[in-house]
């Protein structure tokens, strides 16, 4: 069913299009390659090896990859809507 002047499944189309877009961005982005260090590189505290065996290469703790991620700003999606409310932001 469209709404509006919209063809039919041109929202599903939308829809799997941002979900491809996000996907494609999550497998680009650069993984740990290499050996895993033993302490952070950042604070110098052991890194478990629970988690040098699950990330391979890792560098940080857990607490300095979280403190990291928590500095970068989330990134915006595409306005594929059009809607006037997410326009006036």
């Amino acid at each position: 069913m469209a709404g509006g002047w919209a063809r039919d499944g041109a929202v599903s189309e939308q829809i799997e299009a941002s979900i491809s877009d996000e996907l494609a961005r999550l497998k680009a982005r650069a993984q740990p390659k290499g050996e895993s260090l033993t302490h952070c590189a950042d604070c110098e505290e052991p890194i478990p090896e629970a988690r040098r065996t699950a990330i391979p290469g890792v560098k940080l703790c857990i607490d300095c990859a979280s403190d990291l991620q928590a500095q970068n700003q989330p990134r915006s999606g595409i306005n594929r809507r059009g809607s006037k409310d997410s326009q006036l932001k």
